[in-house]
């Protein structure tokens, strides 16, 4: 290790013109650079970041790498994980975010947690004290690899300058194969300023302990085949695990020569188009009546890149009992883990589902989709038409759903907070294309959709980004519309504002004699909020004055909030209570 001579927390260096970067090979370097250089290596294209004192070295760099990365300047580092991780999902790559240490560090915690339960590829890069300064109680010291231990796939806190192009090598490589996940890199500050030899960089594809994929065995795959082609009653549940498996095709090709009725987890929508003649609806505690009692019903389930969350199975003693469970994972710890499995599937589903596919005999299990359809006639008669055709005075949020359906055809990504609005969208939204729903599904973070919808727009540039926020999780992260502002990326925001906290008041009025306890909100004035940061705005109630509005914004060049007061004591059904068996769903 090379001491640097720079023993200075800070340094004031003024620069005319950024040179434009290329791909170094052996020299000497600073570590600073080399974290530089292996984003370039690695193809990163967008950072989200903030500065600070101990990761001020690496922005200094950044300085002269500006031709070839993007830094979006966002206004909290929780805003700047939640953009990272749309920017995964929207992309299918990973997401990259900086933070210094101690409070900006820890201003990660909530997104990582978020990212590693929703198996989304980050790499996220803290600055630190100085080496000789770790466990002295330095100005914002924090030990943030063992607080983010049970939130990362990896961490690691680098010294040695030395280590850098090894490391961020293993960590791109862990944070996108296999389940993918969030990691985090702790460097401490002289290890960005000291300079060493650099010896270019090599992308890791192997780590001594650590298998990706598992070895696929055909003999599980076989004894699958053979449960579904002795099936009556097959139902497919799946997950998000097709989509990062990138085998949409591959699943369509399963669904279409097996012909099994599937129903999807709130990650998993969009794998397939929603008017697909076999997607049946969503599974879970908001999903379709059809999926959830007939869960209850099927003899072979099918569960692919899903991990029956309690959201979805309800009460597990009270779960699929009738059925044979085979079930397909990346992740050998996701089976058997909450439901016993017949059959476990290790392995991709890219690479599992065609060796399937092979082996399933060509059928229409027409009488039993019919069993679907006839429960959706029901749903659709009490429920989703009364909801998206209301005759009430008030508009609900189903039918703001269903007119952006009508005005993007299904081809917008949907970004969506947590609360009664993220239930609709995912109940009504249509999709066409995947990778079109981003929600916080295993967290439930509030304060997600406006900052990931900013990342999904990064990510995916040539697409329609809507936020869906509620009127409580937009208040989280609002400082976002600061980096909508500088930055003028294209948003389109629209607010269901039901002047509740609306999922915890529905809670408290069904379970809790209508006790409401502090879930009363009262909101700023959100089109003059977003006028001070130079956005676009207008506030509707009227049902006469939707679709116009809604067509302006669509219309408007650049971003823009629509605030849309609805109903302030709307429910969002069918809804499996807690502690209930999926099948005694109800309807209102």
């Amino acid at each position: 290790m090379i001491n640097s001579i720079l023993d200075v927390e800070e340094q004031i260096v003024v620069k005319q013109k950024p040179a434009k970067p290329a791909l170094q090979g052996p020299g000497i370097m600073s570590g600073a650079q080399a974290v530089l250089e292996a984003f370039l290596a690695e193809d990163v294209d967008t950072i989200f970041g903030y500065p600070g004192g101990a990761i001020m070295p690496i922005y200094d760099a950044l300085y002269d790498y500006q031709e070839k990365l993007k830094h979006i300047l966002v206004r909290h580092e929780q805003g700047g994980i939640h953009a990272a991780q749309g920017y995964a999902r929207a992309s299918g790559r990973t997401g990259v975010v900086f933070a210094t240490s101690g409070p900006g560090a820890t201003n990660l915690v909530t997104g990582l947690a978020d990212a590693m339960i929703d198996s989304t590829p980050l790499v996220c890069i803290t600055g630190q004290v100085f080496a000789h300064l770790l466990g002295t109680d330095a100005f914002q010291e924090v030990d943030v690899v063992n607080i983010t231990t049970p939130v990362t796939k990896w961490n690691y806190q680098v010294t040695d300058a030395s280590e850098i192009p090894l490391v961020l090598s293993k960590a791109f490589y862990i944070a996108k194969t296999g389940r993918p996940g969030p990691v985090l890199i702790d460097i401490t500050k002289n290890a960005q300023l000291d300079k060493f030899s650099y010896e270019g960089y090599k992308r890791c594809d192997h780590i001594r302990s650590y298998r990706p994929k598992p070895v696929i065995r055909k003999e599980y795959i076989e004894e699958a085949a053979k449960l579904i082609n002795e099936a009556k009653k097959p139902f497919v549940l799946w997950g998000q695990g097709v989509i990062l498996g990138k085998a949409e095709k591959e699943f369509k090709a399963f669904l279409e020569k097996s012909g099994i009725p599937a129903a999807w987890t709130i990650l998993g929508a969009s794998a397939i188009p929603t008017d697909h003649p076999l997607n049946v609806g969503m599974l879970g505690m908001h999903g379709n009546y059809g999926p959830n009692v007939l869960t209850n019903e099927c003899d072979v389930m099918i569960a692919i890149g899903m991990r029956f969350d309690d959201r979805v199975t309800g009460r597990l003693d009270k779960y699929a009992k009738q059925a044979k469970v085979i079930h397909l994972d990346i992740d050998p710890s996701e089976i058997d883990k909450n439901v016993k499995a017949t059959v476990g599937v290790w392995g991709d589903c890219k690479e599992t589902l065609p060796i399937l596919t092979k082996l399933v005999e060509q059928k229409e299990h027409t009488e039993w989709l019919e069993k679907f359809h006839e429960y959706s006639k029901k749903e659709t008669e009490l429920v989703i038409y009364p909801e998206l055709n209301p005759t009430g005075e008030k508009l609900t949020m189903g039918e703001v759903i269903n007119q952006i359906n009508l005005l993007t055809k299904g081809d917008a990504i949907m970004v969506t907070d947590v609360g009664q609005h993220q239930m609709v969208t995912c109940r009504y939204a249509k999709f066409n294309q995947s990778k079109s729903n981003i929600t916080s599904g295993g967290a439930g973070t509030m304060g997600f959709g406006l900052p990931a919808a900013i990342g999904a727009k990064f990510g995916a540039p040539e697409r329609t980004v809507i936020a869906i926020v509620g009127d409580g999780g937009i208040q989280m992260t609002i400082q976002e519309l600061g980096t909508i502002m500088q930055t003028e990326v294209n948003v389109k925001i629209v607010i269901l504002n039901n002047e509740f906290l609306g999922m915890v008041r529905q809670w408290q009025q069904l379970f809790h004699d209508k006790r409401y306890s502090f879930v009363d909100i009262t909101s700023p004035d959100y089109v003059t909020v977003a006028k001070g940061y130079g956005i676009a705005g207008r506030k509707v109630s009227a049902r006469g004055d939707l679709q116009p509005a809604l067509q302006e914004m669509f219309n408007h060049n650049g971003s823009y909030l629509l605030e849309v007061m609805v109903a302030k004591e709307d429910n969002v059904f069918p809804m499996v209570p807690q502690g209930c068996s999926v099948a005694e769903i109800r309807l209102a």
